[in-house]
């Protein structure tokens, strides 16, 4: 299995414990979390069970990690997520097979509370969120007890969240470089520069991946969105009129029948909207891209 991706070489950990640097080309598409069959310098990379994907603000498309089946999303109060980073995360890993969990970093901050409050009140219904202080040490047996239930699995979060400090916490021989805040713009700096596999002492496995302050959906469809946004669960429950119905202003709509009765927070169903016509204008490119060619 590749433990670490290092640019132009991976680590490769052998079924008998081995470790081995193999070099590979940047483009080679191989990412941690990956089975390969190794010969000599050459790999072979097995099926994937799941792959995580983001887009960058640029447009680029990265792999996160492979074969996971939990993500966490980090967040704290400083930095804040960006508008829709949260929902982004939790439907790009709905949508690959993953189930996702918040984790509220930093609850030691001014602002923590709210922030913990809030999102609970959002999205506490269908995923766990836990609320923690990795630098204090504080709040961890819950997320170690989560992981011990024998899952692989990535944070995700913006730069400056403390994603390291929290896997330095959970793993306490790692040392990771931890970064400060960059006070006057109030974003993280980068300290992980390499994606990296660790075993947890309890059980469970966990990717360290550089920072990165956009997540954008890759290949997402409108179904994918309705069927994955958080938020829409109870209105899964009760059929639209329309099977094709994309909860705008279709008769017979169940989710615009919620926001009425105020069972669906306006800010949820906007939070929805504003995501559903992001991608709706990406298909609309790709089609465009298609008909060029």
């Amino acid at each position: 299995m590749i433990v670490a991706h290092l640019g132009v070489a991976v680590e490769v950990l052998f079924d008998d414990g081995e470790r081995h640097q193999v070099r590979v080309k940047r483009s080679s598409g191989h990412v941690v979390g990956d089975s390969v069959l190794v010969r000599g310098e050459v790999l072979e990379r097995r099926p994937r069970n799941t792959e995580l994907r983001r887009r960058d603000g640029r447009g680029a498309v990265h792999l996160v990690g492979a074969n996971l089946d939990v993500l966490g999303v980090v967040v704290a109060p400083r930095p804040l997520p960006p508008s829709g980073f949260v929902d982004r995360a939790i439907v790009a890993a709905r949508a690959a097979g993953l189930q996702p969990f918040i984790i509220v970093n930093k609850e030691d901050l001014d602002g923590a509370a709210e922030l913990t409050a809030e999102l609970r009140a959002l999205y506490g219904a269908s995923l766990p969120v836990f609320s923690l202080s990795a630098k204090a040490g504080v709040g961890l047996d819950l997320l170690r007890q989560f992981m011990a239930e024998g899952h692989r699995g990535a944070f995700v979060g913006t730069t400056g969240v403390g994603k390291s400090s929290l896997l330095n916490a959970l793993c306490p021989d790692l040392g990771l470089a931890v970064g400060e805040l960059c006070e006057a713009r109030g974003v993280g700096r980068h300290t992980t520069t390499v994606a990296t596999l660790h075993s947890l002492a309890g059980g469970g496995e966990l990717i360290d991946t550089p920072g990165f302050r956009d997540f954008g959906l890759v290949d997402i469809v409108v179904d994918e969105l309705i069927v994955h946004f958080p938020g829409f669960e109870q209105a899964m429950m009760v059929r639209c009129r329309f099977r094709d119905c994309r909860h705008r202003a279709e008769p017979g709509c169940a989710v615009t029948a919620l926001v009425e009765k105020g069972a669906l927070a306006e800010g949820r169903y906007q939070a929805y909207l504003d995501l559903l016509s992001e991608i709706e204008n990406a298909q609309d490119e790709a089609r465009r891209r298609e008909w060029k060619n």
